[in-house]
């Protein structure tokens, strides 16, 4: 019944002296011995603040030493690490405490709610016997999905571990314990926490972080610290595609391996990437509730644009219709998503594996069904070597850099303004970010805004990426016969005219 904290225990235990964590933020570092003796103090710290095995703990930091301290201190207490951003605004983040019902915080501090100061590496003490394991829940992470509010996914050690597992068995396997692994991803995000932290720790491997992604910073870290992986996403190498090609090639020369998740990777993004480095950018595709990876172009030996590679050892995938029925074999007719696809025709994506989450907080509901599969609500197709190729979504969800945001949740927002009489929010193509938000707005008759005043009203109520990066103003919205906003038909057009 291992516990996700001991991970930290056994690269201490085989790899005491070798370099853990680079905090180039912070400036700081330390071993695997001294992280493992930080998170010891840590979950002493909360275990004299008064947590107790199953209580739920907010770690509320960003991408950093203090945050590993934190996250692997809540669990080796035997409490449920609940990750969240430390920049969430005020509303967001209340509903994340009052919904999971924490006790305890580590981070920045939010009223009426315990803090405990994140552990530093360098205090000794007394060892803590890791406490819960297996299927007890571990990570409560706050995701919105289709009920529109932010919904807590369960994740058990068990689920977690095995996502580790699962991508450690890929060749060639994406760290190794030589490597010194870049991390500016939020690691209070699921991409960020499995791949990133997890993997790194289980390889007892070196990870170089950074709490948010500047150019020049990164390009000089990269080259300053020898970075042989970087876990990305398509902004982060959009951004490097754009460097001069002699100069990228010279910062990542020490790279061997880049990957990157969250998003679709545009083509011309890879192609300049691998023409600088002569490195192709290997994909995978996850969710949250899947722990969170399900596929990857290392599963399948080689990185291919456009495609999110095969399943991972352990893990089963499956194209299903709207029934959930497994999809035909293509015919000359359109099938529920639009054209056919690949050898078999397009259809929702559907996985099986012990990495699977276990429902929603605090019930487990929509959670896998009984023979253990899990239905998202991404649509793709597989290509003739079976590799997996997203094409839509078969809701409205929008998805920025791998962070969902749904619609809903904007629109409360604008509505909220004096003035509007009406609002939508849609995701459009964005090569950064995979998607970014756009709201259509119709305003009271005789009431004039600015797109700058929308956005400010709109970024003191919601989390960044959330936040529309482009108003437009129209007359009116089309609706359906039953007044549902349409808003396939928002996506493509700039205005909408009465």
């Amino acid at each position: 019944m291992q516990n996700i904290a001991d991970l930290v225990t056994a690269a201490a235990q085989r790899s005491g002296g070798h370099l853990a964590l680079v905090d180039a933020t912070a400036g700081t570092s330390c071993t695997w011995a001294e992280l493992d003796a930080a998170v010891d103090a840590q979950a002493r710290a909360l275990i004299e603040a008064g947590v107790r095995p199953g209580d739920r703990v907010v770690v509320r930091l960003p991408t950093s030493t203090r945050f590993a301290v934190g996250l692997f201190g809540a669990l080796r207490a035997g409490a449920v690490a609940v990750p969240a951003n430390p920049d969430t605004p005020g509303p967001e983040i209340a509903h994340v405490l009052a919904d999971s019902g924490v006790v305890a915080l580590v981070g920045e501090p939010v009223d009426g709610v315990t803090v405990v100061p994140p552990a530093e590496p360098g205090v000794a003490g007394e060892p803590v016997t890791p406490t819960g394991g297996g299927e007890d829940l571990a990570v409560l992470a706050y995701t919105s999905g289709t009920s529109g509010a932010p919904r807590g996914v369960m994740l058990s050690h068990r689920a977690l571990l095995s996502n580790v597992d699962q991508c450690a068995a890929l060749r060639p396997p994406p760290v190794t314990h030589t490597d010194r692994v870049l991390l500016v991803i939020p690691m209070y995000h699921s991409y960020g926490l499995g791949p990133g932290l997890l993997q790194t720790a289980a390889a007892a491997a070196t990870a170089v972080l950074l709490e948010r992604f500047e150019l020049e910073r990164v390009l000089a870290v990269c080259a300053e610290q020898r970075i042989t992986t970087i876990v990305g996403v398509p902004a982060m190498y959009a951004a490097l595609a754009a460097v001069d090609p002699e100069r990228l090639a010279e910062s990542l020369a020490s790279a061997r391996l880049l990957t990157s998740g969250a998003a679709p990777l545009p083509e011309p993004v890879w192609t300049a990437i691998r023409a600088a480095t002569g490195l192709g950018v290997h994909e995978g595709y996850g969710l949250t509730e899947t722990g969170p990876v399900l596929t990857s172009s290392l599963a399948s030996g080689f990185p291919k644009p456009g495609s999110v590679g095969g399943p991972l050892p352990g893990v089963e995938l499956r194209l299903v219709d709207n029934d959930g029925s497994d999809i035909a074999e293509p015919t000359d007719d359109e099938d529920d998503f639009g054209a056919d696809y690949g050898r078999g025709g397009t259809g929702r994506v559907s996985a099986r594996g012990a990495n699977l989450f276990r429902g929603y907080w605090p019930d487990g509901a929509h959670g896998p069904d009984a023979d253990g599969w899990f239905t998202t609500g991404d649509v793709g197709y597989l290509d003739d070597d079976g590799d997996l190729h997203l094409v839509d979504r078969a809701n409205d969800l929008i998805i920025v850099n791998g962070f969902n945001v749904y619609p809903h949740e904007v629109e409360r927002a604008l509505v909220e303004l004096d003035g509007v009489a009406e609002a939508a929010a849609v995701g459009v193509p964005d090569e950064r970010t995979g998607e970014r938000v756009k709201a259509v707005v119709v305003t009271r008759p005789g009431v004039s805004l600015a797109e700058s005043v929308v956005i400010e009203h709109c970024a003191a109520r919601l989390a960044r990426f959330k936040v529309p990066a482009v108003v437009e103003f129209a007359d009116a919205l089309p609706h359906t016969v039953t007044g549902k906003v349409q808003r396939v038909r928002l996506r493509g057009v700039d205005t909408v005219d009465s």
